[in-house]
């Protein structure tokens, strides 16, 4: 990937916001997919990984995928490092674009989400770590460093698959309450929430960052496909705001609703705050039905 520089007099644009072209034709896709445990949620979602990846393999196009961290997506990236040890999956051909990093921690430090990568799947795979990509905040201009992120995602053709996990509040990637709908990669402050809900990583409460680098909430629905995982009932709330309420900044994740093909991998106890449950379920059911018969 080309290593971007500024002379000190650069002024820094960022490139428009653009849907995915499908959402120009006007489809339009939200499915819900419930699934018993967070075990079947790991599984689909390696699953439209590795279907991807082995697709893309065999058509000879590299593929880019956007990683999240936190709890949620540790499962999934277990099962991608067993599938890859069995043979059946290969990263060499692979990018990948994390949401976000702490602002203040080196990468080196157990707490940085380069670190959390690094242990958690890429030292595991055989991914060329020149070709993955964690913002960078240590040490660095933080607006450049937003600024080439952008560019990089730009210069490696666009996130075919973004993965997601969701915040209690409803956020995404470090866009809390009250982020643009148009917001792209920039520092936020992190809510009182999002430092405690994160405070079990770290030794006191007093150690977590108070600010973040992510991904905007634009730069995320510019992605070709989305996933998001979610499980437990404490993200029932978010789920439900962000499927059946309103689309506003209050709630970020509420933003996927704009986005031409989005898939919402929950398992019951996610799903369990959602009004209309039971016509998900029965859309699952019909899909299910009708790709047996084609």
């Amino acid at each position: 990937m080309p290593v971007i520089s500024h002379p000190a007099s650069t002024a820094i644009s960022l490139p428009p916001f653009r849907f995915p072209p499908s959402l120009s034709t006007g489809d339009i896709k939200l499915r819900i997919v419930v699934l018993d445990t967070p075990d079947l949620v790991t599984q689909f979602a390696a699953d439209m990984v590795c279907e991807l990846v082995k697709e893309r393999a065999r058509e000879k196009i590299e593929v880019v995928l956007g990683l999240a961290t936190g709890g949620t997506p540790l499962g999934l990236y277990r099962e991608l490092i067993a599938r890859h040890q069995r043979g059946g999956v290969s990263f060499r051909e692979v990018d990948t674009f994390n949401l976000d990093e702490y602002v203040g921690l080196p990468p080196d430090s157990p707490q940085s989400y380069h670190y959390y990568m690094l242990e958690n799947l890429f030292k595991h795979i055989d991914i060329d770590l020149e070709r993955t990509h964690v913002p960078e905040t240590w040490n660095v201009d933080l607006d450049e460093s937003a600024h080439d992120f952008e560019m990089n995602i730009e210069l490696a053709g666009g996130i075919d698959l973004q993965i997601l996990g969701i915040g209690t509040d409803a956020h995404i990637g470090f866009n809390e309450i009250g982020s643009s709908l148009g917001s792209r990669t920039r520092v936020k402050t992190l809510t009182r929430k999002t430092r405690a809900d994160n405070a079990r990583y770290f030794a006191s409460p007093d150690e977590v960052p108070r600010m973040a680098l992510t991904m905007g909430i634009a730069t995320i629905l510019e992605s070709q496909s989305i996933l998001l995982l979610a499980t437990g009932e404490s993200k029932a709330t978010a789920i439900r705001n962000c499927v059946e309420g309103p689309i506003t900044s209050s709630v970020p994740a509420s933003a996927l609703q704009l986005h031409p093909n989005v898939t919402l991998a929950l398992d019951s106890a996610a799903a369990s705050g959602l009004a209309n449950l039971d016509y998900f379920l029965e859309s699952e059911r019909n899909r299910a039905a009708t790709t047996r018969s084609s």
